[in-house]
């Protein structure tokens, strides 16, 4: 791979996006945006992607923006402190708990105590995609994603996903993807918390 294509591929114009850069990345940014036209284009990419996410969840249920915004502060200090990002793979009806062992097996990939009723912790990001650990405790506030397709693999517990007001039963290793442009909320069935992989795809 030539140092541009790594430079691109290095997560760094991701960072940058996301106001996350060192003042010495934001130079090497603004060089190499300068001098590589593919460096611009991938960086303007990454911005439109950005502008389009925000504006597709500017009108989420409160509950879910505090727990994806706290998710998201807490992977970019994760990555200012030297975590490298990585790109999980992509759900799909074939998925296992094990493909994510890597994930769900971190030291850090826990509850934490005195947590809300939903916590999260983003394990993968790029302008397409956000995969992400999700506890439910108790249940979520109902949703409606136009832009991009959620999927979710259940990795411990039980719960109801309630879609269009029909309800589908999920346990440990079941997968389901919503609808684009329908209604869903989820009620835990279990007495512990329903962990799961949570992944957001943009259909851009």
């Amino acid at each position: 791979m030539n140092p541009v294509a790594e430079f691109i591929e290095s997560g760094v114009l991701e960072l940058y996006v996301m106001g996350a850069c060192s003042p010495e990345e934001v130079r090497e940014v603004h060089e190499m945006a300068a001098a590589h036209p593919q460096v611009r284009q991938a960086l303007d990419e990454r911005q439109q992607a950005m502008e389009q996410y925000a504006l597709a969840h500017a009108l989420q249920p409160r509950a879910t923006v505090k727990t994806l915004v706290l998710a998201t502060v807490d992977y970019l200090e994760r990555m200012k402190g030297g975590e490298l990002p990585e790109s999980p793979p992509v759900l799909s009806p074939t998925s296992k708990v094990g493909d994510f062992s890597k994930w769900l097996q971190h030291e850090e990939a826990i509850l934490p105590e005195g947590a809300e009723s939903m916590h999260a912790r983003i394990i993968g990001y790029t302008p397409q995609s956000t995969t992400a650990i999700l506890w439910v405790q108790d249940r979520t506030e109902e949703e409606v994603h136009h832009e991009e397709h959620e999927r979710f693999l259940i990795v411990e517990g039980t719960c109801q996903l309630i879609v269009s007001g029909k309800e589908h039963a999920l346990a440990a290793g079941d997968y389901f993807e919503i609808p684009l442009d329908a209604s869903h909320h989820i009620k835990v069935t279990s007495a512990s918390p329903c962990k799961a992989i949570l992944q957001r795809l943009s259909i851009a």
